[in-house]
């Protein structure tokens, strides 16, 4: 990723409509009520502008955007209360974070490296957002088995998958599958003190335009992802993907 090519937009105020989507405080609304149809009807809207944001570890949004994983895995911050992790946002930048330990805590494929940690670190005070997702599905699941059935879907060590399902008032922890949309060229932002604290959401001072973005993967490609997460989760028993769109 090169992002010193980006385009600055920290202090220029993108013109654009933000779109407001209702909390989904126990998971996003079903797909048969109105889930797709809304996503389908708001899509020239969502061209013009995204502000909402999802923090993730840099290795991990380098995954995503390569199109290596479609799945988050998410237990949620300690600035999220006792209700944890909820999914406010059906769409969303990735904002990449520079967790200290990160890259000791994945399995990487051969010969794929640490670009955007290692693009992080040479400019602490730069954010580079380049990939725009939208969940495509989702589900709490309540065991470590189900967990640790999608084994193969993502980067994160076992360990660490265990680690963020113990944690907290309650064992669970949240999965979504996302479509990955990639932009030309990073843009660059400050980093805002409100970016900072243990949490899932923030929202970027400007909307940042989205009208370039690009599926990482095919259509077929993606479907394929999702037939295989689904067959992992499967064997597990009680838990299961509800398609959003």
């Amino acid at each position: 990723m090169r992002a010193r090519q980006g385009r600055d937009v920290g202090r220029v105020a993108t013109p654009g409509v933000l779109l407001r989507v209702k909390l989904w405080r126990t998971g996003p609304p079903s797909h048969k009520a109105s889930g797709c149809s809304l996503a389908k009807s708001v899509e020239a809207a969502l061209n013009a502008g995204v502000k909402s944001a999802f923090k993730e570890w840099a290795v991990v949004v380098d995954a995503l955007g390569r199109g290596d994983q479609i799945l988050i895995l998410r237990k949620g911050g300690i600035s999220e209360g006792r209700g944890g992790f909820q999914i406010d946002h059906e769409q969303f930048w990735l904002f990449p974070t520079l967790f200290h330990q990160q890259a000791e805590s994945v399995i990487l494929p051969a010969g794929v490296g640490h670009s955007l940690l290692e693009t992080l670190r040479s400019d602490p005070s730069k954010l580079p957002v380049q990939y725009l997702a939208r969940v495509h599905a989702w589900t709490r699941l309540s065991s470590l088995k189900s967990a640790l059935s999608l084994r193969g879907q993502h980067i994160w060590k076992e360990e660490v998958i265990s680690q963020r399902f113990d944690w907290g008032r309650d064992q669970s922890i949240a999965a979504l599958l996302v479509r990955i949309y990639r932009v030309p060229e990073p843009i660059l932002l400050p980093l805002m003190p409100s970016y900072g604290g243990c949490k899932s959401w923030i929202e970027f001072e400007v909307d940042l335009p989205t009208r370039e973005a690009e599926p990482v993967l095919s259509d077929a490609v993606f479907q394929k992802r999702v037939d295989a997460a689904n067959r992992a989760l499967t064997p597990s028993g009680g838990d299961a993907f509800e398609t959003v769109c």
